[in-house]
């Protein structure tokens, strides 16, 4: 089980490596050639000195243009030591196996990815023997996927976004439409990808509220992450019944979600979404509190 955002920024692109190459070429631009085939390969970088070295995930892309090795490194900090390592990566990559190696780094951190795309310059200055330039995806080029036809269309990529963005007044938009995205996948590929993105929400109210969103999920109370929800659970009520539970769950994410989006919800629209036991309609209510700018247009047919 994945327990940091660390692991699950890289080992997203092990679960899906195509979503690493349409991510240089659509998000960064690079005109990397279509891979034909992917294979893991060891992170172990450690030489005969007993130096340990290892990268987070190193992957290996076979194209028609020649065969490259995708080096993916997760950084959730500035970290100078981690930065001189990585023109070793490269040069050992290239030494071992005799094809080109490229480095992406990955961070949900603005000024960690401004910081990690700073070319690196060994030798002289102004004349360097070896430039390093990362290559860097981060909050200021993953894109925001906060409707559910494009999570749909990209449900690994709509997952990438919700773990970069998750945080603020759009995260409630993108977790919802990340749910219609998942919905297209088997269930077993799903679950991966509610555990990378649930590793990922630091900000509790995200967390919470895509937990909320998980419990309607089938496939989601399959997976060991659904364990911890549960325990949580049982000592609330849950005799009650589990789908009263979740009337009640999404009727208190409506009203969070206007909070959170910074809206007042006075008392009497407090009291009606609450007391709501129809699904559809809160449903209905659910999809408008993404976008109202006052609390009554809930209940405003076009709103």
């Amino acid at each position: 089980m994945v327990s940091s955002s660390h692991e699950a920024l890289h080992r997203i692109f092990q679960k899906d490596p195509a979503l690493l190459t349409r991510t240089l070429q659509r998000v960064l631009h690079v005109p990397f050639p279509e891979p034909r085939e992917f294979a893991a390969m060891n992170v172990d970088l450690t030489e005969i000195e007993p130096v340990e070295r290892r990268v987070d995930t190193l992957l290996r892309a076979e194209t028609d243009e020649g065969t490259y090795l995708l080096v993916v490194e997760s950084q959730g900090k500035k970290d100078e030591d981690k930065r001189r390592s990585w023109p070793y990566y490269l040069s050992y990559l290239y030494a071992k196996y005799r094809c080109d190696p490229v480095l992406i780094v990955i961070t949900q951190n603005a000024a960690t990815a401004r910081w990690a795309g700073e070319p690196i310059h060994l030798g002289v200055r102004g004349c360097p023997s070896l430039t390093v330039r990362p290559l860097v995806l981060g909050p200021d080029n993953v894109p925001v996927i906060a409707d559910a036809w494009t999570a749909k269309k990209d449900p690994a990529l709509a997952a990438l976004s919700a773990m970069t963005h998750g945080r603020g007044v759009q995260a409630a938009a993108i977790l919802e439409s990340l749910v219609a995205g998942l919905k297209s996948l088997d269930a077993d590929s799903a679950a991966v990808f509610v555990q990378f993105v649930d590793s990922c929400l630091v900000d509790p109210r995200a967390r919470k509220l895509w937990r909320d969103l998980m419990t309607e999920m089938q496939y989601f109370w399959r997976h060991p992450l659904a364990e911890q929800t549960r325990e949580e659970g049982r000592e609330e009520g849950r005799e009650e019944g589990r789908e009263q539970g979740r009337i009640l769950g999404r009727a208190e994410m409506i009203i969070e979600v206007l909070e959170w989006r910074g809206i007042p919800v006075p008392d009497r629209v407090r009291e009606r979404v609450t007391s709501c036991m129809d699904r559809a309609q809160l449903k209905i209510w659910g999809e408008r509190a993404l976008h109202v700018t006052e609390a009554e247009d809930l209940f405003r047919a076009g709103a």
